[in-house]
């Protein structure tokens, strides 16, 4: 399995993947998918496997600690040419058939180190309750309930940090 930067080619399977993966009311819509990947520089990347995406990570680089709900639009702004700063992951998502196959986990360590590569403070997220064990594993911390109403629901603000990079 490879980890790659995405590219305009993959948008087909991405869509396909969000809507796989989430309701209506939390996919992300093709428009947005295409702004992110016009902006964001480093921080959007899939996991290929014989020349099919698997799954994808994404989110912008951003001056403050938590996500905030204006990355799930198309008036993203990516920082990534500023030093500092968190990976703000606005979706990963899996494909059902590739689901428990390590894939998740593969696309976290390697975001994890463009973060480090790239000087970052950290990686935050939002996630659902069912979820936050699934992230802590991977060396989040939860920071408690989110100020995000993305999709009317009940958010959880996780943050990984270099300093927990055993994870």
């Amino acid at each position: 399995m490879k980890i790659r930067q995405a590219r305009f080619s993959d948008l087909d399977r991405i869509i396909e993947i969000e809507l796989e993966n989430f309701s209506l009311e939390e996919a992300i819509p093709r428009s947005v998918f295409e702004a992110h990947l016009r902006e964001i520089q480093t921080s959007f990347l899939v996991a290929e496997k014989e020349g099919r995406i698997l799954g994808y990570i994404e989110g912008p680089v951003v001056p403050h600690r938590y996500l905030h709900d204006q990355s799930f639009t198309e008036e993203i702004k990516d920082y990534s040419h500023q030093p500092g700063g968190y990976i703000s992951v606005t979706c990963l998502s899996i494909a059902k058939e590739a689901q428990a196959l390590g894939v998740g986990k593969r696309l976290l360590k390697t975001l994890k180190e463009v973060a480090l590569e790239h000087e970052r403070e950290g990686i935050n997220l939002t996630c659902h309750d069912y979820l936050i064990a699934y992230y802590e594993k991977h060396g989040f911390v939860n920071e408690g309930v989110s100020q995000s109403s993305f999709a009317g629901e009940t958010w959880y603000d996780m943050v990984w940090q270099p300093e927990n990079k055993e994870n």
